[in-house]
């Protein structure tokens, strides 16, 4: 009996179900599946470029196994493009990403950050290292006490800690 296959983490999960050629229907073409992780590992691998180290830990997968699912993701994608074929994308065992939240104090920009990634250096429209999370579970440091962003409340700066 086969090992059953852990989840593989995804950013997102997509709404495009198909890929075709232009100009022929769909009742013509064969099809080729793409699993979402497959998708995913496509995704970090060659638009973001990441190595494969950083790719399957952003999966949360080992390296030589993000390197199966690219492989394989790889020689569908070229199946589907060489022979005409319409790719369908769907299934794979697969869980959604949570994303934390953060928002500059300074030009209160918000945006989403995928878990795994690191804490953003700076705020991505204005530059300011102002930045906190607004997301549910924000702030949960050493003993369980919320943080406080640093922000300007009434002429003074909050101090970084609730008062008790």
């Amino acid at each position: 009996m086969a090992r059953p296959k852990c989840p593989r983490l995804i950013a997102e999960a997509h709404n495009t179900a198909y890929f075709k050629p232009r100009g022929i229907p769909m009742y013509n073409l064969q099809e080729t599946a793409l699993t979402f992780d497959e998708l995913e590992a496509v995704r970090l691998a060659d638009l973001e470029g990441l190595y494969q180290e950083q790719a399957a830990q952003r999966m949360n997968v080992s390296r030589a196994t993000f390197g199966r699912i690219v492989e394989s993701a790889h020689h569908k994608i070229a199946d589907a493009l060489i022979n005409g074929k319409a790719i369908k994308i769907e299934g794979g065992v697969i869980q959604v990403a949570q994303k934390r939240m953060f928002q500059c104090s300074d030009c209160e920009h918000s945006w989403e950050v995928p878990f795994g990634t690191g804490r953003p250096a700076a705020c991505p429209q204005c530059g300011s290292k102002n930045l906190c999370r607004t997301d549910a579970g924000r702030g949960q440091g050493m003993g369980g006490r919320r943080m406080r962003c640093r922000k300007q409340r009434g002429g003074a700066v909050a101090s970084g800690k609730e008062s008790k």
